[in-house]
């Protein structure tokens, strides 16, 4: 797992290599403020190998922060890190590893019959109640989060993973009201405490596309203070000190601000952006799609390019996502070794100030 000793160490061999705030804290971790993301590509071996190459030079070049999901490429995602981990030049306890469950994985290959495949492979199994299900591809019933996390365990090949996060939770609303999501998180959350108290995990917490950065009359709004108090009786419930509960992840760049700019959240003295609500409850926010999935590569609003610093629209994309206030991480896909480059040279210049972040928004 990540320490604090082997992050620190981690961040006096490449601190002065980097801009202000590059590496930030997660409790008494010292982690880069660029992360990589292993969503998208083909589950093939050719992908798999360039993935495996692209996090270990990544890994040897200042970014100490991986995200992966077991649902992510057939699990190659997952395996293509672990090998990353292991073959790179760089002390597992140096590197944060975060990994998530809920979404029904294949294994290696796409089938030819999804449906057929669930349910052999998951209902008549007995590994997932078909009542459990929405949308016929997603789950978070404890049993269920238990067996994706032992499973992770093994592909990444870890002893313990740094952050495991529930997937998309949002998702169930499909199937249930938001009042049966809300219990349903309480119960799996009670079991990833359990997971934590027995050395398995560090810390979890929720991954989200939608459910933070909607208004709440939205079909897809889940409510952060109510999650953190379901984490909080969970926490309770398995007679541990504190919650384990310690992160978010979520949407966030130049065209997806919803985060910062919609007041969805409740918070103690009104409406509040997740970032602003997550901020004050002591969360720690990793951003995902920080470059649009690519989509921001080649464009970005003039007005707000020419605030940011960097050489390149990626770069300059890059530091707009983690110049958001709050924001601990900014996760982006680096599936080629030729793409690491570039995304963590964009660490090399200063994010914005909040002062000047604020002002993009005027």
């Amino acid at each position: 797992m990540a320490t604090d000793d082997g992050t620190y160490e981690y961040k006096l061999q490449h601190g002065d290599e980097f801009g202000r705030t590059y590496f930030r804290r997660f409790d008494g971790l010292a982690v880069s403020s660029i992360g990589v993301g292993t969503y998208l590509g083909d589950p093939t071996d050719e992908v798999d190998s360039r993935y495996r190459d692209a996090v270990a030079t990544a890994l040897e070049s200042g970014v100490n922060v991986v995200d992966t999901a077991v649902n992510y490429r057939c699990q190659r995602s997952e395996r293509a890190v672990g090998r990353a981990i292991e073959d790179a030049d760089v002390s597992r306890d140096a590197v944060f590893v975060s990994t998530k469950g809920g979404f029904l994985p294949f294994d290696g290959e796409r089938p030819e019959d999804p449906g057929e495949y669930v349910k052999r492979e998951f209902v008549d199994s007995g590994l997932v109640d078909r009542e459990d299900l929405a949308r016929g591809s997603h789950c978070i019933a404890p049993d269920f989060i238990d067996a994706q996390l032992d499973r992770s365990l093994d592909n990444l090949g870890v002893d313990e993973i740094d952050c495991y996060y529930v997937h998309n939770p949002e998702t169930q609303l499909h199937a249930r009201s938001r009042e049966e999501v809300y219990d349903r998180l309480e119960a799996t959350f009670a079991r990833l405490e359990e997971r934590a108290a027995a050395g398995d995990i560090s810390t979890y917490g929720v991954a989200t596309w939608n459910a933070f950065r909607v208004p709440e009359d939205d079909d897809q709004y889940l409510s952060l203070s109510e999650i953190v108090s379901r984490a909080r009786t969970a926490a309770k419930s398995a007679e541990n000190t504190a919650t384990h509960f310690r992160a978010i992840q979520l949407p966030f760049n130049v065209f997806m601000a919803d985060a910062f700019t919609v007041e969805s959240q409740r918070g103690p003295e009104g409406p509040q952006s997740a970032l602003w609500f997550a901020h004050e409850a002591g969360l720690n926010v990793f951003t995902s799609a920080s470059i649009a999935q690519g989509d921001l590569a080649d464009r970005i609003p003039e007005d707000v390019g020419e605030r940011l610093a960097g050489d390149t629209t990626v770069q300059r994309a890059i530091n707009f996502a983690r110049s958001a206030p709050g924001v601990t991480s900014s996760l982006v896909g680096m599936s080629d070794p030729e793409h690491v480059e570039e995304n963590v040279e964009a660490g090399r210049f200063d994010p914005l100030g909040a002062d000047a972040f604020d002002a993009v928004f005027e």
